[in-house]
């Protein structure tokens, strides 16, 4: 097998290069030098994870497709911590990413079956607050394109960065009550009755009917006579400022708008 590199990343103070080969060995070097200094044994699969210690120059973290987690003292060229990502009747998890929190106490890694893993000192009580489970439920929402070749979301016909907050979701798409609701920014202070999402039943790809989040509640609530959301109305009428900047941008222009320009800014 012809050998490539993977990854490569500079240590905290750039005096060692740490290099992920496909032979699944990882490589210290010295920066000025180019000498090579340690072979890093551990991993049994490609490595597209390194990640140095925000403050600590000795520390280097690896994480794989195998589902191995290494901390290495690449100074000494050895193991300070490892942890395999099993998932109960599933086999290993690949990791796919992971990050340091800037005070270096602790770590998060994402995996292939969408777990968001978190490593560091104290205890978990913080995070048993918030469910298991939390997706947005605009997450696998279609995109369409209108005539300006403008990405849209295909149910409401609006710009994703102009649409409401979203809803906090299970993988099933429920909604979570209304106290998980408020972590989403821009939903932190409105009312109970804003954050009850509308709910409908969608056809999945196996032919089976289930109810889940199709969209926000702003029309239910003009009908209701409910207080409309103050965020609501600020992207309406931010829609609207776009809408009449549009029209009076193609009416002064000559031929109107050409080669994509009068791209919308974010609001």
């Amino acid at each position: 097998m012809k050998p490539k590199v993977t990854m490569i990343a500079w240590n905290q103070n750039d005096n060692y290069v740490v290099t992920a080969v496909n032979n699944h060995l990882l490589k210290v070097w010295n920066s000025s030098t180019g000498q090579l200094l340690h072979d890093l044994v551990g991993h049994a699969d490609e490595v597209f994870v390194l990640e140095t210690h925000p403050f600590d120059s000795r520390i280097m973290l690896s994480a794989g497709h195998d589902g191995n987690i290494f901390i290495w003292d690449i100074t000494k060229g050895t193991k300070t911590k490892h942890y395999f990502n099993m998932i109960e009747g599933q086999g290993h998890g690949a990791v796919f990413d992971c990050k340091f929190s800037p005070d270096g106490q602790h770590f998060a890694c994402t995996d292939s079956h969408g777990h968001l893993l978190i490593f560091g000192f104290g205890c978990s009580r913080p995070y048993e607050k918030i469910p298991d489970q939390m997706f947005f439920h605009t997450d696998y929402r279609p995109l369409i394109r209108d005539s300006n070749n403008y990405v849209l979301d295909e149910q409401t016909q609006q710009a994703p960065h102009l649409m409401p907050p979203p809803f906090l979701v299970d993988v099933d798409g429920n909604p979570h009550p209304t106290k998980y609701q408020r972590l989403v920014p821009g939903r932190e202070n409105c009312a109970d009755e804003h954050l009850i999402p509308q709910l409908g039943y969608v056809a999945t790809s196996d032919g089976e009917v289930v109810e889940q989040v199709i969209g926000q509640q702003t029309v239910d609530q003009d009908e209701a006579g409910l207080e409309p959301s103050i965020l609501d109305g600020m992207i309406r009428q931010l829609q609207l400022e776009q809408d009449q900047r549009t029209a009076a941008d193609q009416e002064s222009a000559p031929g109107g708008p050409q080669n994509g320009e009068g791209t919308p800014r974010r609001g």
